[in-house]
């Protein structure tokens, strides 16, 4: 967070920005959009982040 700005996605029920901090409207579009093409990759690897540690 270098530049001081930070924002926050909520993926779950459904993708939602929870937080923003510094960035403008039009700044966040193309990262909003980032996480809608990735939302199945960043759900898997958040699965597979809690799941290993309940081995």
């Amino acid at each position: 967070m270098r530049s001081g700005r930070a924002t926050k996605f909520w993926l779950e029920p459904e993708i939602e920005l929870a937080r923003n901090h510094k960035y403008s409207r039009k700044q966040l579009k193309p990262i909003e959009s980032l996480v809608e093409v990735r939302y199945n990759e960043l759900v898997s690897a958040w699965e597979q982040h809690f799941s290993s540690g309940s081995n």
